[in-house]
């Protein structure tokens, strides 16, 4: 069993009342700063928890950390009983040193290297998908006491990345043959799962797959395998309450019409519809440049700022998102036609153009929100530019930690 030390807890800033975002920004001495700074709001992820137990109670969270595995967020969720969605052994001994117990982890990647099965084994970690018959006999092989939650592609029509090409068996042509497998190898399927892409707008997608894994499941019934888990995957959105709404209502409604004569653990994999409204991003303009027409009138403004699709913006390249802009100077200033660029010298570090501000100058701040996801696990240093901190608060009677 191998464990390293938990990382260093960060500070944790608390406020009282409403989250003044300005207030936050003089506080943490931006102008000092060559990087741009992650302001996270910890009561946010608190009240999306709270809202999806309310609205989905019958669905577990097992948060997906690749998502954004930055410790004060993973200590918020555990105190809050979520589960874990990890993908490897470092994930994997990441939340363990945490505190995550085994049965709130699921080991969700049907691909795995042999040496991150075996740690799983050494700590009991006995839940992880598969979707082919390789996977199947390498859990045989190396752990076979674990149980296999078989994964079905079910894609949605329109989301900001689907998976459907790298992972998940044709439910109708191999699902039932692949459980045939298993059973005859003597390795336990316990369960299904999908994923019906990430930032899914497909939201009657959630009915299908769960109509299909419903058939799955009962035909692993049939087969004498141990069932008890549907995991119904993420794709579950960060900063839009009223579509969530929806895919809740569909997600429950589902499970009603499909799952009621079983018994089963339901469990979902969210990621972003956690932390991306708990972020906000703070960047400094450091130099820009004045377009003017032909008889001299401001026409354009590019302004270069610290942060770019190298860092916290990489999901403009990845997920084709659009950013939005909060400034800071009068709400009536004039505003001119601008663009925005990342500070590296790629032509393509881009994070908004065509939009409207204010004549901002040299040293002030322009503040981009719903930024807490996929943002500070994929970024890089290209070009020698720092990374962006994190300054965490949360609201006094909100405190968990």
């Amino acid at each position: 069993m191998r464990r390293v030390r938990t990382p260093e807890r960060k500070p944790i800033n608390i406020y009282e009342g409403t989250f003044d975002l300005k207030a936050k920004i003089l506080e943490c001495s931006l102008k000092d700063l060559d990087a741009s700074i992650n302001i996270c709001d910890l009561t946010s992820i608190i009240n999306k928890f709270n809202d999806w137990k309310r609205l989905m109670p019958n669905v577990e969270p097992f948060y997906a950390i690749k998502c954004n595995d930055e410790l004060p967020v993973l200590e918020t969720l555990l105190h809050l009983g979520s589960g874990v969605d990890c993908a490897s052994l470092k994930e994997i001994e990441h939340v363990l040193n945490i505190g995550f117990k085994p049965d709130k982890i699921l080991f969700a990647n049907p691909m795995k290297n042999i040496s991150h099965i075996e740690y799983a084994k050494a700590n009991n970690v006995t839940d992880s998908t598969v979707d082919n018959e390789f996977e199947i006999y390498k859990i045989f092989q190396h752990y076979p006491e674990s149980n296999a939650v078989l994964r079905f592609r079910s894609d949605a029509l329109k989301a900001y990345r689907s998976f459907g090409k790298k992972f998940g068996c044709d439910a109708e042509e191999d699902g039932v043959a692949l459980m045939l497998v298993a059973k005859a190898l003597g390795v336990n399927v316990n369960g299904v799962s999908f994923h019906v892409g990430s930032g899914c707008s497909d939201l009657y997608a959630y009915d299908r797959a769960i109509d299909t894994g419903s058939n799955l499941y009962k035909a692993g019934i049939m087969m004498k395998h141990k069932m008890e888990l549907v995991d119904i995957g993420g794709g579950f959105p960060g900063h839009n309450d009223e579509m969530f709404c929806e895919i809740a209502e569909i997600v429950n409604e589902a499970l009603k019409k499909y799952m009621s004569d079983v018994e089963a653990k339901i469990i979902a994999e969210p990621g972003r519809y956690f932390v991306s409204a708990a972020y906000t991003t703070i960047c400094r303009v450091y130099s820009k440049r004045e377009l003017r027409d032909k008889d001299g009138e401001l026409e354009k403004i590019m302004y270069y700022v610290n942060d770019g699709i190298y860092g916290t913006f990489n999901a403009i390249i990845f997920e084709k998102i659009k950013v939005d802009t909060i400034h800071f100077k009068d709400e009536n200033s004039k505003t001119y036609s601008s663009l925005i660029f990342g500070p590296t010298c790629d032509a393509a570090d881009i994070l908004c153009d065509n939009i409207q501000l204010p004549n901002l100058k040299d040293g002030d701040f322009i503040a981009f929100p719903n930024t807490g996801a996929y943002t500070v696990t994929r970024s890089c240093g290209f070009n020698g530019f720092i990374l962006p901190k994190t300054s965490y608060y949360i609201r006094k009677d909100m405190q968990l930690l």
